[in-house]
């Protein structure tokens, strides 16, 4: 059997943390599920290893740095290329083809931006293609109850499976010969880490780190680590500057993917003020890493972390800034959120991961009369 993988939405120019989901499902499949081959939709520039015979990359078809040209792709072209290739099964982001070729598709929901009212072409799109995938998807995965709950009536099978994390490479000791942070970089330090994106509340981040003295500021500068997006850094770097913070804060700018668990190592403290989120993947990464996270109280974070975290409203300041210093000074608590956040981190897997989405696709299959 072959299973068909469009990871087209992703922008080479900006990958997101559907880079790593793609990569440890193929790789975590193959490794449980030899007899099950892949098709992967990579584009012409994302980065896919393709020393495995039983996964056949193809390149031929435009990636969301061309997103007109992506959309047509993933709509007409990639369904009727996956069936002549002998997939079984179509594995999408948010969406169903308008030509399907007959393929079953199993839809992955990551993300509830279709649910924000108002926007432009970007956002009118979104709503009118989860909804029509909630509506027409042979199988719809989730990444979290919470966000299985928020999607209304599905059509078909909803299955939740969790993100996975590498523990090979998250990990609270650093690998042998593994990437390690320049010696720039502060000894000790407190971590946000995202894209600038409004929902993640870069400011927010920096009110409740605001509330340290400024012995402790000294101590533990704020690293900030993502790349913009539409003057969101701006806005972080003006809001420094109100509190009076502004040189205790270090903007790093994006980092490749393979420094992510050196950084969380290095951190004392990973801050999450995000006002939604549908999983948390940082929070999880940054837990299997040993790294302490305060966040925000939302109901999935809750789901994730299952109090090896520590839960604020990061639109109190002072209330944020009281845990964020506890943590700091604290060794005990520090250690104790550690030591939580390492048991807990160890139920997020790659392995779990394909094996639950693998085998919901298989009984997907035979339920319909199709292969296995």
């Amino acid at each position: 059997m072959k299973l068909a993988l469009s990871m087209l939405c992703e922008n080479p120019l900006r990958r997101t943390g559907l880079t790593t989901l793609g990569h440890g499902l193929v790789a975590a499949a193959r490794a449980q599920f030899p007899e099950v081959g892949w098709v992967v939709f990579a584009g012409p520039r994302q980065p896919w290893d393709e020393g495995d015979a039983g996964v056949e990359v193809v390149r031929d078809f435009p990636a969301n740095d061309r997103r007109a040209a992506r959309l047509w792709a993933d709509h007409f072209r990639v369904g009727p290329a996956a069936r002549a290739r002998g997939a079984a099964a179509l594995l999408t982001v948010g969406f169903v083809p308008v030509r399907t070729a007959g393929l079953p598709v199993a839809m992955h929901v990551f993300s509830l931006h279709h649910r924000r009212p108002g926007g432009g072409a970007g956002a009118r799109y979104r709503r009118w293609a989860v909804g029509r995938g909630l509506a027409r998807a042979a199988l719809v995965i989730a990444n979290s109850r919470w966000t299985a709950a928020q999607l209304g009536p599905v059509a078909a099978p909803l299955v939740v499976s969790h993100e996975g994390v590498d523990h090979a490479r998250f990990r609270p000791d650093a690998p042998a010969g593994g990437p390690a942070l320049p010696a720039s970089w502060p000894r000790e330090y407190v971590l946000w880490a995202s894209n600038f994106y409004p929902y993640k509340r870069a400011p927010l981040a920096i009110a409740a780190y605001a509330r340290l003295a400024p012995e402790q500021r000294a101590r533990f500068p704020l690293v900030l680590v993502g790349g913009d997006w539409h003057g969101g850094r701006a806005a972080a770097e003006a809001a420094a500057r109100r509190a009076g913070v502004a040189e205790n804060l270090v903007f790093a700018g994006w980092v490749d993917d393979a420094l992510l668990p050196a950084i969380y190592r290095g951190a004392r403290v990973h801050v999450l003020p995000t006002a939604e989120e549908t999983f948390g993947r940082s929070v999880a990464e940054a837990m299997a890493c040993g790294c302490p996270c305060l966040v925000q109280d939302l109901p999935v974070l809750r789901e994730v972390a299952e109090g090896a975290a520590d839960y604020v409203d990061f639109a109190d300041p002072a209330a944020a800034g009281a845990a964020l210093v506890r943590l700091c000074t604290d060794d005990g608590a520090a250690a104790r959120r550690r030591a939580a956040g390492l048991a807990r981190a160890q139920a997020f897997s790659f392995a779990q991961l394909a094996r639950e989405r693998v085998t919901a696709i298989r009984e997907m299959l035979a339920a319909r009369g199709g292969g296995s």
